[in-house]
């Protein structure tokens, strides 16, 4: 059975900071080049599961490649991304946490999923 719980989360230096509602059972872990590159761990929640909590993404940097289809938001203080967002196959708006950036989460307890991004 999934274990849904809300979690807080946010960059590095506190300047953004929000609530998840999701379940941990399954990550996702991507090898396209941002994804590598940054180390990211992902839960995916419709945005209707988000809340900030301090700041918003206008208090953060965004930035597109490839089909720019992923805002992917980073902090110009920290330089963290502890969040994208985007648009799921259906068009329902998507946030894709990284999962390191959560309080209090044991990143080497949870089950990863590989995903062949770099294929895509």
């Amino acid at each position: 059975m999934p274990d849904t719980r809300t979690y807080t989360g946010g960059c590095h230096c506190g300047r953004v900071r929000y609530e998840v509602t999701t379940d941990l059972a399954q990550v996702m872990s991507c090898n396209c080049s941002i994804c590598s590159k940054r180390g990211s761990l992902l839960s995916f929640v419709p945005a209707s599961r988000f809340e900030h909590t301090k700041g918003s993404d206008a208090d953060l940097t965004e930035y597109t490649w490839n089909k720019h289809v992923i805002r992917h938001l980073f902090c110009p203080v920290c330089g963290i991304l502890s969040y994208a967002k985007g648009v799921d196959p259906k068009g329902n708006e998507m946030v894709a946490i990284n999962v390191r950036c959560l309080d209090g989460v044991d990143v080497d307890a949870l089950s990863v999923t590989k995903f062949d991004g770099r294929s895509r």
